[in-house]
């Protein structure tokens, strides 16, 4: 998954429009303008497509983080250089203050079962023995248990 298709589905789930997407931007202190995020949320066939970077991206995410959360005390996370499915998991996990069953349980929602130990190797350091690579099909799972919960009459796409 593309980090466009991740911010789409986020923007749909919770019926953002551009000025709330421009605040959680900000919230990560980074000023975007309309027309980027516009860009960023088109189909990738639109000659207005611009892709959005994982700089971006993990800017965008920790603004939800602090947009759920509340902000923390001292300086604002810096943005991740290079984001991973894993990286992302974890931080849409932080935003909505989820424990690992609650996790299993959006997935669950979409018939996708995983298994306590198979979750937290996606949140292990990457040098540890047990970390495993969070693959496409566990993170669009996931956002589309995020769907059904907060946007449960819509179809899921």
């Amino acid at each position: 998954m593309t980090n466009n298709d991740i911010l789409r589905r986020l923007r749909y789930t919770f019926n953002f429009n551009d000025s709330t997407m421009i605040e959680l931007f900000k919230l990560a202190d980074l000023t975007v303008t309309r027309e980027q995020v516009s860009n960023w949320l088109k189909k990738d066939d639109d000659e207005s497509y611009a892709s959005c970077n994982d700089i971006h991206f993990s800017t965008f995410l920790n603004g939800l983080i602090v947009h759920r959360r509340g902000k923390k005390e001292g300086a604002t996370p810096e943005p991740d250089k290079k984001l991973t499915n894993n990286i992302i998991l974890r931080k849409l996990k932080i935003a909505f203050d989820m424990k690992n069953e609650d996790v299993l349980e959006f997935m669950s929602q979409n018939g996708f079962t995983l298994s306590k130990h198979e979750l937290s190797a996606f949140f292990r350091r990457v040098d540890h023995k047990h970390y495993r690579l969070c693959k496409d099909q566990v993170l669009r799972n996931f956002l589309q248990g995020l769907q059904l919960k907060y946007r449960p009459t819509q179809d899921v796409e």
